[in-house]
């Protein structure tokens, strides 16, 4: 089978089921866990945003021209407390109306340990599997990716923002009581969300009755030690597979984040 990567695809279960997208083909992984599974990089880039050939990919998946030219790779996707939309700055403001100015869920997750995150509302549980999370908690709901942003930054203030990658795929987290540790943190941070509530009326909503989400992941084992593969100098990625948590495919030979690699042209074989 051949075709450009995207991000795997996943189906809430027990534990998660995972699909490879392979262009127009949805490649079911389950079955391969334990058994040997080989991935070929054929050398070829496709841009995901308009199809060209690249010799280089940009922001996962996007040539020179379009990591210039779309919203999509703006500062503001990463440090959404950077949005301009305001300004009438944005790159592509229909875009950003579909994106960016809808409501956003700021929440705790648990996935190499307690972070804060952010995240479109229609994107649940998604963005969570996707981060490898054992656990996640929403806090807040707010009208905005802007303002979602300015919750993040202060909550981040007493909490990580980002996941250590590699005590992700080592094992899994310790559990954590996120009821408690998002009650700690209206406290710590109570000042900072009255300045923000009072600045943005009715669009940051806490969500108090919110439940925690659950998840579990297909590992048949842990590696001892993380060693990434690396397809732009090393095409081929074999080994048996032992294991898929978040974006990341984990063999007994090393791990390979899969987004990383979106639109490259990628032959799949099973040995």
């Amino acid at each position: 089978m051949l075709g450009t990567l995207r991000k795997m695809r996943a189906e809430r279960n027990e534990p998660i089921d995972y699909f490879l997208p392979l262009g127009d083909i949805s490649v079911p992984l389950s079955p391969f866990l334990g058994k040997t599974l080989h991935l070929r990089y054929q050398g070829n880039i496709f841009c995901t945003g308009c199809g060209r050939k690249t010799p280089k990919s940009y922001n996962q998946g996007y040539c020179y021209v379009c990591f210039r030219k779309l919203a999509a790779n703006d500062m503001c996707i990463l440090k959404p407390e950077t949005c301009h939309y305001h300004l009438g700055t944005c790159r592509e403001p229909e875009w950003a109306d579909q994106h960016c100015m809808v409501p956003h869920i700021v929440y705790l997750a648990n996935s190499s340990g307690l972070k804060v995150g952010i995240t479109r509302a229609t994107q649940l549980p998604t963005r969570w599997i996707d981060q490898g999370a054992s656990q996640a908690l929403p806090i807040f709901r707010v009208a905005t990716r802007y303002q979602s942003g300015l919750v993040e930054v202060l909550l981040a203030q007493q909490v990580a923002d980002k996941t250590n990658w590699q005590a992700l795929l080592k094992g899994d987290s310790e559990p954590v009581d996120l009821e408690m540790a998002r009650n700690d943190l209206l406290s710590a941070c109570a000042a900072g969300l009255a300045e923000l509530t009072e600045k943005f009326p009715a669009q940051i909503q806490l969500l108090p009755d919110a439940a925690v989400e659950k998840f579990s992941y297909p590992v048949l084992h842990y590696p001892l030690k993380v060693k990434s593969f690396n397809m732009d100098s090393a095409p081929d990625v074999v080994g048996t597979l032992t294991g898929i948590k978040g974006q990341y495919l984990i063999f007994d030979t090393g791990v390979i984040n899969i987004r990383k690699y979106t639109a490259y042209q990628v032959e799949l074989l099973s040995v």
